[in-house]
């Protein structure tokens, strides 16, 4: 899995570490290896978590408004965060 397959905005699972199981959203890049993820509850805006892309499943699932909050600069919130998660039927 490189770079290309996780985009901003992108729900993915963790499949490694203590967060493992967990659903989150594609906050950043950071490099071809490691993604910056949050989920409003326990990685929140403000702390997001630095993760290695080969411990995450990509899903189907892309959120366009936390997506175009993202490239545009937008503040946001962790209710935001997980109003999104609400709305496509996750719970983080």
């Amino acid at each position: 899995m490189g770079l290309t397959d996780l985009d901003i905005g992108q729900i993915v699972k963790s499949k490694a570490g203590r967060d493992k199981g967990r659903v989150f959203v594609v906050f950043g890049k950071i490099d071809a290896k490691h993604v910056l993820v949050v989920d409003g509850s326990l990685r929140r805006v403000d702390r997001p978590k630095k993760k290695q892309i080969k411990h995450l499943a990509k899903t189907n699932l892309v959120s366009n408004e936390i997506r175009a909050a993202i490239l545009n600069n937008e503040k946001i919130s962790n209710g935001f965060i997980r109003r999104e998660f609400e709305k496509l039927g996750l719970k983080s």
